[in-house]
């Protein structure tokens, strides 16, 4: 709201928050989890164009944790991919069953399987 031009005062009477409190938010510095966040988006941006925009989620997070050895959580992966504004291609692949392609055995029994009424073997 500051950043729109608001007034700070009329700002922090609005969000019931001190204006001390919101000058020493804005000259704190970031915490460690921001700073690690910034740094694993740079890795999950450069891993996503590494593979042309293909890697979601379940790859980034496999790069990051088995190809590199960064521990981080699924989770946060996908929090931080979301952040970036990025996602991997959909699976769009079929999964249909192919049929055998060798022909069906002969029958040498002979065996009958229609029925002449109800309720009969």
């Amino acid at each position: 709201m500051v950043a729109e031009g608001h007034a700070v005062a009329v700002c922090t009477r609005e969000c019931c928050v001190s204006s001390s409190g919101f000058y020493a938010w804005k000259r704190r510095s970031p915490s460690k989890r921001a700073i690690r966040h910034a740094w694993l988006t740079d890795l999950i941006v450069m891993i996503h164009a590494d593979s042309r925009g293909t890697y979601g989620g379940r790859r980034v997070h496999a790069e990051l944790t088995i190809g590199r050895g960064i521990p981080v959580g699924y989770e946060a992966v996908c929090l931080l991919i979301r952040r970036a504004g990025i996602q991997g291609l959909p699976d769009n692949r079929s999964r249909r069953c192919k049929a055998p392609s060798a022909p069906t055995a002969a029958d040498l029994v002979d065996r009958n399987f229609a029925r002449s009424d109800l309720d009969q073997l």
